[in-house]
């Protein structure tokens, strides 16, 4: 049985054409396809030598998603003749991320036992950020470790090992990049010594944060240590900072109650779709891309902009 939040689609939203002078060259009128049309607009800025190879194949992908350029199929009869295009399967393509996510919603909810979970965020402070910004690599590492924590502390205050699903989250609601993890940790699970289920355990905040901090200021002081980290800063003043950012508070949000329905609509947006949905983008010009997003501070909707150049590098 599926539930209702996994094929549910998107409400449509009107694109409003902005009023404009006759020297003013008229901004892209956003309808069916909006990221398409930023992203044809905007391949001066992103098709270069310099730019990363992944984003580059990507893009392609998205501007050629449901045309002649990837092949079709021909579904012909005696009184029909229907030609249908093949589509992109990248992650940066709404159309296709979105069913790729609601397949993983399914693929997951079939999964996951009906048991009780929470819900684990694992933040890390700002000034580490442009670290994994400059060392990309070093993000794949990091869904291993933040279920590791879980999953040693749990053996160490419980005896016992639990179901864990991570999901690594690298950007914000203003795009920013903001490396995060969103962890989905059952609340009970099997006793080491004798695969007994035992449940109705809570966990420990203050204790998480510290095994978490530990082990990813320890993560990257391996990595400086074995040259796989590219920064600005020389060696003495990366050890410093790392040293700094080890001795302060990091914030770990941990939420006793959450179920698996909550999680899996909340993680689908970034586990296989772009990090804006479509419906969200309001115009596009040679001078500015805004779209709409929730902020939180202000607890309202705010409209954010940038320049085509800032949007491309955000959103890659």
């Amino acid at each position: 049985m599926l539930i209702t939040f996994l094929g549910a689609s998107q409400p449509g939203h009107p694109w409003e054409l902005t009023r404009c002078s006759r020297k003013r060259k008229a901004p892209i009128v956003l309808r069916k396809e909006p990221l398409k049309e930023i992203l044809a607009s905007t391949r001066a800025i992103w098709d270069r030598p310099d730019t990363r190879p992944a984003v580059r194949s990507n893009f392609n992908k998205v501007l050629k998603c449901r045309t002649e350029a990837l092949g079709s199929e021909v579904y012909a009869s005696s009184t029909e003749h229907r030609v249908v295009h093949h589509t992109c399967k990248s992650r940066a393509c709404a159309s296709c991320g979105r069913r790729a996510t609601t397949l993983w919603q399914r693929e997951m909810w079939a999964s996951l036992p009906d048991v009780k979970f929470a819900g684990v965020v694992f933040t890390m402070p700002d000034v580490l950020w442009p670290i994994f910004h400059s060392n990309r690599h070093l993000l794949d590492d990091l869904p291993a470790l933040g279920a590791a924590v879980i999953q040693e502390w749990a053996k160490e205050v419980y005896g016992a090992r639990l179901m864990i699903l991570v999901v690594r989250h690298t950007f914000g609601r203003h795009l920013n990049f903001n490396p995060h993890l969103h962890v989905l940790a059952s609340a009970g699970g099997l006793r080491v010594v004798d695969g007994e289920w035992i449940s109705g355990w809570r966990f420990d905040k203050r204790a998480l944060m510290m095994r978490w901090r530990f082990a990813l200021i320890t993560y990257l002081r391996e990595a400086l240590k074995r040259g796989l980290m590219r920064s600005d800063v020389t060696a003495r003043d990366m050890k410093r900072l790392l040293r700094t950012q080890y001795e302060r508070w990091w914030n770990v949000d941990v939420q006793p109650c959450a179920s698996k329905e909550h999680f899996l609509h909340y993680a689908g947006r970034y586990v296989r779709r772009p990090p804006l949905a479509q419906y969200r983008i309001l115009t596009s010009t040679e001078k500015e891309v805004s779209f709409r997003t929730n902020d939180h501070k202000l607890r309202r909707e705010v409209i954010t902009r940038y320049t085509p150049e800032k949007f491309i590098e955000l959103y890659d």
